[in-house]
């Protein structure tokens, strides 16, 4: 379906950014624009999207809302999409949404909503009044002392401000800990605090089982309040890295891995709550079959490109409803498996030999998408995207 004279902004500068203009250019062949603090290498010599601006002070509103009106000014002939591809921008996009209507279409619930949905905590009390379950969890403020936990242990400690945590950096730094005792847990605790985060600590009990346990939702909501679109992935390998850890590495979708129930349950969580556009679940099975939800990240997630190989390509629902003001295509998935690790990695590193033979036949059947390289990349991507996969592949020897 071609449509004339959109252009795609999308907010971030990391590899969601990246799948999402690859799912443009796939369905659209239009060209995306990054607006971001800075570009991560994710997005290094690509022909599908160039980081249009990147400046250091994007936090702050009134920087945030000048830099995007003046983008959407210099392309007049243009329908600016403009996408949200981090949890900060969807916050900082509910606070600025009556400025840059007038210049953009963008779908974003307001910042009560986000704050509700979006938040770990917010997330969990939902879902409780929704009688769906999350993992028991405790908050710890700044300065607090540890509490008597009401879950036996091991426990993960996690940050409850993501967008705050972001911006810390210090040596072994990881998106979430997991912690056997209460000397670990202490000493993570403090080391988090002593590199900058002042903001809650969610310690949470630790649901067990191997990577292939994980799953992944993501959802798009429509201007009518609806939820027409929803696609489930099962994660086939974590990434192991310290920094990497919370990332998927490969993921299988299937249709006949569509967990009915739980993507009716989360509609109507998402329906009841009045979310507007993209909305991306973690979870993860227990060892009786039980979902757990981890959290709802208020954006398409970092590995959401995998339902574009599916064939629910990730752009459509977001131009139908807002460009083409028209009803939403439900998805119509085919067998795939995405992956962002080395294949090898993931041949090595999969804990289920069956689903792994799964999806190896899926990929030798041309089924398979690798992330970060789109056909059509120029010479400069390609050397860039061997180096990556090179390093890749000793980190996680080096930490597995």
């Amino acid at each position: 379906m071609a449509v004339a004279g959109v252009l795609p902004v999308l907010l971030g500068g990391d590899a969601n950014v990246y799948g999402m203009a690859r799912s443009f250019y796939e369905a659209y062949g239009v060209h995306s624009v990054a607006v971001c603090k800075r570009a991560l290498p994710a997005l290094a010599h690509s022909r599908l999207v160039k980081a249009a601006v990147e400046n250091g002070r994007l936090e702050e509103d009134g920087v945030f809302t000048a830099v995007l009106t003046a983008l959407a000014k210099a392309h007049p002939d243009k329908t600016c999409l403009l996408v949200s591809c981090a949890d900060g921008y969807t916050m900082q996009l509910a606070r600025c949404r009556e400025a840059l209507a007038p210049y953009y279409r963008f779908a974003c619930p307001d910042p009560a909503t986000v704050r509700s949905l979006g938040t770990k905590e917010g997330f969990a009390r939902v879902c409780a009044e929704q009688g769906l379950r999350t993992p028991r969890s405790v908050t710890l403020a700044a300065g607090a002392p540890l509490p008597d936990l009401p879950f036996a242990g091991p426990v993960i400690v996690k940050p409850a401000d993501s967008p705050a945590y972001w911006n810390c950096h210090f040596p072994g730094k990881r998106k979430v800990y997991l912690t056997h005792s209460e000397t670990e847990l202490e000493r993570v605790v403090q080391t988090v605090r002593q590199g900058g985060y002042t903001a809650d600590l969610l310690l949470q009990e630790y649901i067990p089982g191997p990577d292939t346990a994980l799953g992944v939702v993501n959802a798009y909501c429509a201007r009518d309040g609806s939820v027409p679109w929803i696609v489930q992935g099962q994660v086939l390998l974590q990434e192991r890295t310290p920094e990497g850890i919370g990332n998927y590495g490969a993921i299988l979708t299937e249709p006949a891995r569509q967990d009915t129930a739980l993507l009716e349950s989360l509609a109507n969580l998402l329906r009841r709550s009045g979310w507007r556009g993209y909305a991306n679940f973690d979870l993860k099975y227990d060892r009786c079959g039980e979902p757990v939800l981890f959290e709802m990240n208020p954006r398409q997630g970092r590995a959401s490109y995998f339902c574009t190989a599916a064939g629910a390509n990730l752009a459509r629902p977001l131009v139908e409803d807002l460009v083409l003001q028209d009803s939403v295509t439900l998805p119509v998935l085919r067998p795939s498996v995405w992956y962002t690790a080395p294949w090898g990695v993931v041949r090595r590193y999969c804990p289920d030999r069956h689903l792994l033979r799964r999806a190896a036949s899926l990929r030798y059947r041309g089924r398979g998408r690798c992330h970060l390289l789109a056909p059509g990349e120029g010479p400069a991507r390609r050397f860039w995207f061997l180096l990556r996969q090179g390093a890749y592949g000793r980190k996680m020897r080096n930490h597995s």
